[in-house]
């Protein structure tokens, strides 16, 4: 019952609160955008931040508490995810957006809407594998990814910081990921386990 009465409480702020109800229209664009044409535009994340800080700079009760907050969880995004960038393992789009996520829920939850984010990219990872028929080559592709990082980190080399490209399976519009790793994450914060 606990559960039902949160839901509710949820789908009362998403009709109520501007911000959330935001959040969510940007993000299902970025998920369809990302699954269309792997690509988030620069105008829904670049926006969506400004929006995300403009109004919880506004709407909080202290300004500089809200601009802090935005402005942190805006960092908090970024920062997590601008090394898979730097990897190659992750687009610019798909940092910039958790970026926005962050910018929305402020730090504490970004931190576990990219954690919630990273399981539901595991589960798509493992479904795009089976649907594409080759489970079997991106276990082999985490195995020589961990063995190589553990190599490196017990001979003190430091690796290259680039991955094999030739040896992906495909690419998978994280976007998506993001968009069901946030709503879980907000959905989790609402009924209090998070």
């Amino acid at each position: 019952m606990r559960e039902f009465d949160a839901f509710l409480e949820l789908l009362l702020m998403l009709a109520t609160d501007l911000r959330m109800c935001g959040l969510l229209v940007l993000l299902v664009i970025a998920a369809v955008s990302d699954w269309r044409f792997y690509r988030i535009p620069n105008w829904l994340t670049f926006g969506g931040m400004a929006f995300a800080v403009v109004y919880g700079t506004i709407a909080a009760r202290t300004p500089m508490a809200g601009l802090t907050q935005a402005l942190g969880g805006l960092a908090t995004g970024l920062v997590i995810l601008l090394p898979f960038y730097a990897l190659g393992i992750m687009g610019a789009g798909d940092v910039k957006l958790m970026a926005m996520v962050g910018a929305f829920i402020g730090p504490y939850q970004t931190l576990w809407a990219i954690l919630f984010t990273c399981i539901a990219g595991g589960a798509a990872a493992v479904i795009f594998a089976m649907h594409r028929r080759r489970l079997g080559h991106m276990l082999t592709n985490v195995k020589d990814t961990v063995h190589g990082m553990a190599m490196s980190g017990m001979s003190g080399f430091r690796p290259n910081g680039t991955i094999d490209t030739r040896q992906s399976i495909g690419k998978l519009p994280y976007g998506i990921c993001i968009c069901a790793g946030t709503v879980a994450e907000v959905l989790a914060h609402q009924l209090g386990y998070v």
